[in-house]
């Protein structure tokens, strides 16, 4: 059998089209960008076909370049029917005396567009104000802004179609559209660019003489496949070439769906603690401060309530009700101590402080809760609670998180319970090797730890804190047994049970990532 033959019967059909598309041709260079249509297969069914025969050197690259179109986002399209923010603008303001506020009560636009126009317009000298009156002060700037951008950029669209070359503009609106698409604000861009690379390709001696032998076969790449019923019923088998079987190649990869390996996390963290005899606790997002700082004994000066620690919700500021009986008499814990033993806080209570919402900054205010609505005794809760707070965003913190907050009441728990729990926790649901035990203050537990975990790339790192609840926090929500709590983050014991080790990689959605983390 000849090196020909032996070539022949390796090539795929995908293979002897694309050769085949170099039959006749007086030029032996194809473009990719062309020969989808000219082969008539899909563009992906090309790009395989030629990675192909590029390992087998029956074709070479004869020349790259890279074409950068331009298209139109939503918002572009949008702007080609109503005009760009600046050009309206510029109209208004050349046919009659109008100012910022004015503008912004049109709701062509929303107010920061409107604002964004008048900033960029007035940062490049095109604009300014006379009190508050918008003046055009470069007419030239103005009028390619108003007149001659809008039909050059968006009409060049409406002639060649969705996608346009970068060089089919001139330079002024490359320069606008280059800066729209690159620079600052580019996520409220109203065009998008496109680079691609675009190869040449040739046949190599190999391929021609590959070539030569496809065609003195009369081997046109739609050879049969699969062998059907239907061919032997009808006994078509007899006049179809059948493609010989090259079982070097590897097959193709199958990809299944699967659930995302932190929602699957969280799912088996779910179905443990219920295995574990806990009844799961549901509560709001929007807190009010009474049920998320206030039932956990932690006074109204303390730091953990200001702006840079909790999200406040700006409309509706305040609860319709007070969380009556327990207001009253969390406010005298906080006051004098009230009936449990302590002196409390010793500063005036505020009932109306206690109405503000927040985003939920802890899944302690799930417990408190459980605790007012009569729990059974004993009894074991947990909460997989959502929780907001404004962190700065890097490896190991996010402004939003999920903290397992558990509860155990009774008579007997006392804080080796806890302890032996944590432990529990740590190695079978992070799956950590390594755990250690680190005292730690909260207002509301005493005594007070919090629970590390090795990490193998960021080492010793926190997931959550835990103690025995004080008196002052279960008396006045009608608890007298001893009461164990804790707050795990379960983004970072995802973190040590994935193997990942910057916490954003929990929400990627990068799909080969994702699939490495079954």
């Amino acid at each position: 059998m000849s090196t020909t033959d032996t070539n022949l019967e390796a090539l795929h059909a995908l293979e002897i089209r694309v050769l085949r598309a170099f039959e006749g041709r007086e030029s032996d260079v194809l473009r990719d960008d062309t020969l989808p249509d000219l082969i008539g297969l899909g563009a992906g069914q090309v790009r395989r076909a030629v990675e192909w025969l590029l390992s087998k050197s029956l074709l070479s690259v004869e020349e790259e370049e890279t074409a950068v179109t331009v298209s139109l986002t939503d918002l572009g399209r949008q702007y080609s029917q109503s005009g760009t923010p600046e050009s309206v603008l510029l109209t208004r303001a050349e046919a009659d005396e109008v100012t910022l506020a004015d503008l912004q009560k049109d709701e062509t636009f929303d107010r920061g567009e409107w604002g964004s126009a008048f900033g960029g317009l007035r940062k490049d000298g095109v604009v300014d104000v006379d009190g508050s009156t918008i003046r055009v002060v470069d007419a030239s700037k103005a009028a390619f802004l108003r007149e001659m951008l809008p039909t050059a950029l968006f009409g060049r669209f409406e002639e060649e179609g969705e996608e346009v070359s970068l060089s089919a503009f001139d330079d002024s609106v490359r320069a606008y559209i280059d800066e729209a698409a690159r620079g600052r604000g580019k996520g409220r861009s109203p065009v998008k660019l496109s680079e691609r690379s675009i190869r040449t390709y040739g046949l190599t001696d190999s391929g021609r003489e590959t070539l030569s032998a496809v065609l003195a076969q009369g081997m046109t790449g739609d050879e049969v496949s699969l062998l059907t019923a239907e061919m032997l019923q009808s006994g078509q088998w007899k006049d179809v070439s059948f493609r010989r079987y090259d079982l070097s190649i590897r097959p193709p990869r199958v990809l299944v769906g699967k659930r995302h390996p932190y929602r699957a996390y969280l799912d088996t963290v779910r179905s443990k603690m219920t295995a574990l005899g806990f009844e799961e606790m549901k509560g709001p997002l929007v807190e009010t401060e009474f049920w998320n700082m206030d039932a956990l004994f932690m006074p109204q000066h303390h730091a953990a309530r200001n702006i840079h620690d909790a999200y406040f919700v700006k409309d509706p500021t305040m609860s319709r009700k007070a969380e009556e009986p327990f207001m009253s008499r969390v406010g005298e814990a906080h006051r004098t101590g009230g009936d449990t033993g302590s002196c409390g806080w010793r500063y005036p209570f505020d009932p109306e402080r206690s109405r503000r919402l927040v985003l939920r900054t802890q899944g302690t205010a799930l417990s408190a809760r459980t605790l007012a609505s009569g729990p059974d005794n004993p009894g074991k809760y947990f909460g997989m609670a959502r929780c907001f707070r404004p962190d700065d965003v890097d490896a190991t913190h996010a402004s939003d998180f999920i903290q397992v907050e558990g509860i155990v009441l009774g008579e007997s728990i006392n804080f080796r319970s806890l302890l032996g729990l944590l432990k529990l926790f740590a190695q079978e649901v992070a799956q950590a090797e390594a755990v250690r035990y680190v005292p730690d203050y909260f207002p509301f537990t005493e005594p007070s730890v919090e629970l590390q975990a090795k990490h193998p790339t960021l080492g010793w790192i926190e997931l959550g804190g835990a103690g025995l609840f004080r008196p002052e926090l279960t008396k006045p929500l009608g608890v007298d047994v001893p009461v164990i709590a804790w707050g795990l983050g379960v983004d970072r014991m995802a973190m040590v049970a994935l193997g990942i080790d910057d916490i954003r990689d929990l929400f990627s959605q990068d799909l080969e990532f994702l699939r490495a983390k079954r």
